[in-house]
Parts: structure tokens; sequence; C-alpha cells
């Protein structure tokens, strides 16, 4: 298999879970489209390199969050976020929430280094140690950074909300 194949491959079977994983990081879905692209530009400009990798996955994973990392950093001579376009409409606000959504909310709740480690761990399937690697911290840090993150969920209004909802 050629370099643009074993790429191609590679980033076809990964894309939705990279978006997702945006997505969770707090981009919006647009966001979260460009942020897994430009990580997934920068793989295929060092592809050899990323295919040596000991964990692939780990790798892009952490291309993706410094990317995300990056996006964040604002600049005055970057565009300007805005919540509404003036050429699209808003969304209708008596669609009901849904579980993606509580989910969402109650994720854009927690700080930024738990919400890594809560995608890292629980979306990815990283290991501790991965984990611990990509953000160059100790495993212990993870721990302790899943176990705030794990109980501020179990707390969030937003969940408990949504399954409120779906008892009655």
């Amino acid at each position: 298999m050629n370099h643009d194949e074993d790429f191609s491959d590679y980033a076809s079977a990964r894309w939705a879970a990279l978006v997702r994983s945006s997505v969770i990081l707090g981009c919006s879905p647009e966001e979260a489209k460009d942020l897994a692209q430009t990580a997934l530009l920068r793989c295929y400009a060092n592809w050899r390199k990323v295919r040596r990798a000991e964990n692939l996955d780990a790798y892009v994973y952490k291309v993706l969050l410094n990317c995300h990392r990056d996006s964040r950093r604002r600049h005055w001579w970057r565009e300007r976020p805005t919540d509404v376009l003036p050429d699209r409409g808003t969304a209708d606000p008596t669609v009901d929430v849904d579980a993606s959504d509580a989910v969402q909310r109650a994720v854009a709740g927690l700080s930024e280094v738990n919400r890594q480690v809560v995608v890292l761990r629980y979306f990815a399937h990283l290991t501790e140690e991965q984990t611990a690697a990509i953000l160059g911290i100790p495993s212990g840090t993870v721990k302790s950074r899943m176990s705030r993150a794990l109980k501020q969920l179990a707390t969030s209004a937003h969940l408990s909300d949504h399954a409120e909802g779906h008892k009655r």
C-alpha cells in the first residue's frame, strides 16, 4: 500500500471519532470538522514519521489536542468567532434537548484539563499511561483529574434534568 492510500484508509476510519472528540472538547460541529481536518493535515505532512509511532491513535490525538490548544489562542489578526452568522437562521428554541446535547453541556462545564482527560480516556479509549504521555503529566494526575471530572458529571444538572425527563 502506498503512502497516500495508507493515510486515506486511516483518516477515513478515524474521521468520525476525531470530529466527535473535538465536539466533546468544546468545539461546535463546524469547528470540530475544521479541527479534525487540521490535525489530519499535520499528520499527513509527516505521515511516514507518524505511521512509525508506537501508538498511532495516541499520536494523532496528541496532534488533535495541540491543534485545539493552538486554535484557542487568540490573536488580534485572526477571525473573531460569533454566535450568530448573518447568513444563517437561529435554531428553533422549542426543540427538546436530547441526550447528546445534555452530555455536551455537562462536559462543557468541566475545566479544560479535565475535559481533555475525559475525552482521551473514555472517548478515545486510551490507557491512563497513554493519556498521561499525551498530556505530559503523571498517570496519578490523570486518575485524580478523572475522579474530579466524574464527580462533577455525576452531579451535573444537565444530565440529571435529562435523566428525569426520560423517567416520566
